[in-house]
């Protein structure tokens, strides 16, 4: 018994291990229950038995059709983009969602083979621009936008409400 795909084999093997994992762990963790009356672990038992099954496909085809082979691991990628998810869960308080942001997309473009400046600082501008938009005008999250120091200039200068014009006074009797 030969592996010819040796792509696919290791595909296998990590879903099996996923899904036994997930498996095991909720059944000692979670009250499962019965298909009538659902437990917690009852769907993190049942997802881990499908993932750990479709291992066992992925892993079984490995061995009757042939396929690609892994290719070479680089450990750069991961190193930069999981410093910079580290970065802005640190950041994100002091710096802000709009500094912070910026932080992730630069860090995680150096990872990559053909990094440029340029488009770096215009990715980190337009994942800030959505930021905002979904975050916190969308959610209505409050994550705050700029600095600590700066924070309630950034906010007003960033919301710009308008005036409310002057209330009328009353005109009391003598």
């Amino acid at each position: 018994m030969t592996i010819k795909s040796s792509k696919n084999f290791w595909a296998g093997l990590m879903f099996i291990s996923l899904g036994l994992f997930a498996t095991l762990w909720s059944l000692n963790q979670y009250e499962t229950g019965t298909a009538l009356r659902m437990g917690p672990g009852y769907f993190p038992v049942v997802l881990g038995g499908l993932l750990a099954l479709l291992g066992l496909v992925i892993l079984g085809s490995s061995l009757a059709f042939s396929g690609a082979a892994v290719p070479r691991f680089r450990l750069r990628p991961i190193i930069f983009i999981l410093g910079a998810v580290v970065a802005y869960g640190y950041l994100m308080a002091p710096l802000g969602l709009v500094l912070a942001t910026l932080v992730l997309v630069v860090i995680s473009a150096l990872g990559g083979h053909e990094f440029r400046w340029r488009e770096a600082f215009a990715l980190g501008g337009v994942m800030i621009v959505i930021s905002i938009l979904v975050f916190v005008k969308g959610l209505t999250l409050p994550f705050p936008l700029c600095p600590r120091s700066i924070d309630d200039a950034c906010v007003s200068a960033l919301t710009a409400q308008q005036p409310k014009p002057p209330a009328e006074k009353r005109r009391t009797r003598k």
